[in-house]
C-alpha cells in the first residue's frame, strides 16, 4: 500500500476531517483476488474520500483504476481487463441503519471500534469488478450454427410409442 495511506483508519474521524487519501497498491497483496486472477502482475491505483452529503450520511467514495489479468473463456488466451470504477459506500453503525440510505449508496457495516483497512475496501470492489465468465472484448465472437446431424434427425422419436397409447 502507498506510503500516505495509513494501514487502519478511523472512520468516523475521517468523516469529521473531510479526510482523502490516494494510492497504489500491487495485485499481488490481494488475496481473496488472486484466485480470480490468471496472474499478479500489475497494481490498483486508488483514491478513497471521506464525507458527508446534503443529507449529513456520512460515506466513504472509492475510486479504482486497475487492469485486471484474466483468461478469455472464449480463446483461452490472457488478456487484460480494464476496471474503473466509482463506488459510494454509505457508512452505518448498525444493519437497521441501511434502510435509511439514498438508493444510489451502497452499506458499509462499520465495526465497533470504528476501524477501516482501506486495502480490504479496494480488494472487495475489484473481486466484485470481475466478470463471472471474463471474455475478451476483442476475441471473435462464436457464431455458429449447429445443426442436427443425418443421423440424429433418421432416429425414432423415443416418444412416439407413447403417442399410440394415446390413442387407444
Amino acid at each position: 500500500m502507498s506510503a500516505n495511506t495509513p494501514e487502519m483508519l478511523d472512520a468516523w474521524r475521517m468523516v469529521a476531517a473531510r479526510r482523502s487519501f490516494e494510492g497504489r497498491l500491487p495485485l499481488s497483496s490481494m488475496t481473496r483476488l488472486q484466485g480470480l486472477l490468471n496472474d499478479t502482475d500489475g497494481e490498483a491505483r486508488y483514491t478513497i474520500e471521506f464525507d458527508r452529503d446534503a443529507l449529513q450520511v456520512p460515506y466513504v467514495e472509492l475510486r479504482i483504476d486497475a487492469q485486471l489479468p484474466l483468461v478469455c473463456q472464449r480463446s483461452l488466451q490472457r488478456f487484460l481487463l480494464p476496471v474503473s470504477l466509482v463506488q459510494r459506500l454509505g457508512l452505518v453503525r448498525d444493519e437497521a441503519d441501511e434502510a435509511a440510505l439514498p438508493p444510489d449508496y451502497e452499506a458499509l457495516l462499520v465495526p465497533e471500534d470504528g476501524m477501516l483497512h482501506p486495502a480490504d475496501l479496494v480488494e472487495d470492489e475489484l473481486v466484485l469488478a470481475v466478470p463471472v465468465v471474463p471474455v475478451n472484448p476483442e476475441s471473435d465472437a462464436v457464431a455458429r450454427d449447429w445443426p442436427a446431424q443425418e443421423e440424429e434427425l433418421a432416429k425414432a422419436n423415443p416418444f412416439a410409442a407413447l403417442a399410440s397409447l394415446k390413442k387407444n
